[in-house]
């Protein structure tokens, strides 16, 4: 249907001429037409979504996405925390059997569990959907890898102290230092608690007494090097320390001499 034309009476002339709709009025009408379109589609958008409660294909696809990967952050942190229960199975064998068969000293939980607390680490997630489960999952795997970290340098040690195995067992203290089977060998004292020879009151005696006759033999009761020789005024007398090597060392005192 082709466009009706409007005419406008001109009193100079005195004649109906076209009128005209300058650029500047069609301009600013479709303007005007334009925002009142988009301000209704906003409206009904925010009465749709939010008033009404329904939700876009692109917000359904969004929230399908955050609940896969909150299932997939759920599944890691109990495959992380069945991965711990095995890693602490490790630490007590670790610190019950390997450890003291080659006499090492445990690793306390005060090591094996360092540098867990403080500072909030991990404040960077706070921002992102889910941030609980973010940073609970962040955290365990970072617990995961101290702990196996700790772990790993604790078999290195043990490993090394394996390959010496045949020295440790020449080396560790395991042997009486006199023969027993002597009869002139006796048991005089032994460790812990006793009276004072000279004083008569309870002392803490940090060794074992084996008397017997002068010149009776003496021996190293692993192999190692002598590293003193002495004289102590106070208790002692003569004596020699040897050490063995693998934290031992054993001392041999109240002796007729030191060769």
């Amino acid at each position: 249907m082709p466009k009706k034309r409007r005419y406008k009476f001109n009193p100079e002339t005195l004649a109906y001429e076209l009128h005209k709709i300058p650029m500047r009025v069609k301009f600013s009408k479709g303007f005007i037409m334009f925002l009142a379109s988009l301000l209704t589609s906003t409206g009904c958008y925010m009465l749709y979504t939010k008033y009404f409660g329904f939700e876009t294909p692109k917000m359904m696809i969004l929230l399908s996405k955050s609940e896969e990967l909150s299932n997939r952050l759920d599944l890691m942190n109990k495959r992380f925390q069945e991965a711990n229960n095995s890693l602490i199975s490790l630490q007590m064998r670790d610190n019950n059997i390997y450890r003291p068969v080659f006499g090492m000293e445990e690793i306390p939980q005060e090591v094996r569990n360092a540098g867990f607390g403080g500072v909030d680490r991990y404040s960077y997630l706070k921002n992102f959907d889910n941030s609980g489960l973010l940073e609970r999952t962040a955290e365990n795997l970072d617990i995961l890898y101290k702990k196996a970290f700790v772990q790993s340098k604790s078999f290195d040690e043990v490993i090394e102290q394996a390959k010496n195995a045949d020295k440790l067992a020449l080396s560790v203290p395991a042997i009486p230092p006199v023969n027993i089977s002597s009869h002139r060998i006796r048991f005089s004292s032994g460790f812990g608690y006793r009276p004072d020879p000279f004083t008569g009151q309870y002392r803490m005696h940090t060794g074992v007494d084996l008397s017997g006759q002068v010149g009776e033999p003496i021996y190293s009761t692993g192999n190692g090097k002598v590293v003193e020789i002495g004289y102590d005024f106070f208790g002692y007398g003569n004596f020699i320390i040897i050490d063995h090597g693998f934290g031992y060392k054993t001392r041999y005192a109240h002796l007729k001499a030191s060769l």
